[in-house]
């Protein structure tokens, strides 16, 4: 059973989150603000979690930074913030996923069964990919540099995953959007252009080739 700690000041959607995801057979805790959330993801482990950003003492994107010092477990936004500015802001302090408020409770489930699949379910590729001085052991999902392991949050480890994968093909924005965030995730371009520049910041900027007009490649 995954355990979840939903930080969330709203009572009422607090309550609906965690009555569904009971229902789906996830076991919850639940913090009313930034402060309260880091005390209780200090004491307990979880497999996700869920995290407001208009909150009280310290607002979500703190709070995001500084569960991010400590740990790559995967953390889904959900926020009335709907500005690209926001979601931009997000991902760039390595949220796994961003969900705007108000929201269908089919959707947020959908969302975290994605985001654990890729945590939890056994690969059936190949033990290691290699490309340049990068290894990825898709055993244990990390990323090696040079033999030194690099921090990747899910979305940044399945896209690099992806495309190691698949040597010279030319994925568009579009394709990444579909594999990668999935079913109807509610994004734009720049949310790929921006987890691609991250990747270069990491791997280099010439490991990623830009194809003018088309989309993004690994060369082989």
């Amino acid at each position: 059973m995954s355990r979840i700690l939903i930080i969330e000041d709203e009572h009422k959607i607090q309550e609906i989150l965690v009555e569904f995801l009971n229902e789906y057979g996830y076991e919850t805790d639940s913090a009313y603000d930034g402060v309260e959330g880091l005390a209780m993801f200090q004491k307990a482990a979880y497999d996700l979690v869920l995290l407001d950003i208009m909150m009280p003492k310290i607002d979500g994107f703190a709070t995001l930074e500084l569960l991010r010092k400590d740990s790559d477990v995967p953390i889904i936004i959900i926020t009335a913030m709907e500005a690209e500015e926001s979601q931009m802001k997000g991902f760039d302090l390595q949220a796994d996923d961003y969900i705007v408020k108000p929201f269908s409770m089919n959707l947020v489930i959908r969302r975290i069964e994605a985001v654990l699949r890729r945590k939890q379910a056994p690969t059936d590729s190949v033990p290691s990919l290699t490309h340049q001085n990068v290894i990825i052991d898709t055993q244990s999902c990390e990323v090696r540099v040079a033999g030194h392991t690099t921090p990747f949050t899910y979305k940044e480890y399945e896209l690099l995953k992806l495309m190691l994968e698949n040597k010279n093909r030319v994925f568009t924005r579009d394709d990444l959007l579909g594999i990668i965030w999935g079913y109807d995730f509610v994004g734009n371009e720049g949310i790929v252009n921006n987890h691609i520049m991250r990747i270069r910041k990491k791997l280099g900027e010439d490991f990623i080739t830009t194809v003018r007009g088309m989309g993004y490649r690994i060369d082989g």
